[in-house]
């Protein structure tokens, strides 16, 4: 409606949905909305500075078992929600520090690294976390042929550039619990005092480092 005998119409508050951009205090940073994320770009895994593992309790004591083996690749965006993240891990490299285990686990009784040689995460969503530093990444982790969802709960460790001139950023990741057995493995025995030898709730680290590519 127009404004009645000259009278200027008022003002209208209304919400700015931006985003808060700014450049970043280390290399390969900026801060979005406060936060410090990484420069736009992709990044790729450092397949010598990082850490896929897993711990799983075996009778009393926890065993840790990781894949050497990885690669994966970030493309983070503009706003950070629309960023994605893939992973590929070569199933067949387990390593338990024990030879005989290790054989046993890419058998069919786990892995099946034969028919299944590949473990992937398929980003689907990104989510601030609690932390100013922590972000919720949603996913599809794939084992054995069987794809189900997991949340990743992420702390991004900053930047830097190495001696070689080439920018680096720092993540840190867990899954606190996932059950085996929604990726058929499935595999324990018994007890005679009750129970089983192995744990069916595994908890999965990530430590990895990103160099910018492009």
């Amino acid at each position: 409606m127009p404004p009645v005998n000259g009278a200027s119409e008022p003002s209208i508050a209304r919400e700015d949905s931006s985003m808060s951009e700014g450049v970043g205090t280390t290399p390969g940073t900026r801060s979005v909305d406060g936060r410090q994320v990484p420069e736009v770009g992709t990044w790729e895994i450092d397949p010598s500075h990082q850490s896929f593992e897993f711990i799983a309790r075996h009778l009393m004591a926890k065993v840790r078992g990781r894949f050497p083996a990885a690669q994966g690749v970030a493309q983070i965006a503009e706003r950070p929600e629309d960023s994605t993240l893939e992973i590929e891990i070569d199933a067949s490299s387990i390593d338990t520090k024990d030879e005989t285990r290790d054989a046993h686990m890419r058998s069919n009784d786990f892995f099946g690294v034969e028919d299944h040689p590949t473990i992937s995460f398929r980003s689907t969503g990104v989510r601030p976390g609690a932390g100013e530093s922590e972000w919720r990444v949603d996913g599809d982790l794939t084992i054995k042929g069987t794809t189900r969802p997991i949340t990743v709960d992420v702390e991004f460790l900053g930047g830097a550039i190495d001696p070689w001139g080439n920018q680096r950023i720092g993540f840190s990741g867990v899954v606190p619990e996932v059950d085996r057995r929604e990726w058929g493995l499935v595999w324990n025995a018994p007890l005679e005092t009750g129970g089983f030898l192995l744990s069916n709730t595994v908890r999965l680290e990530i430590e990895a480092e990103l160099v910018k590519k492009g």
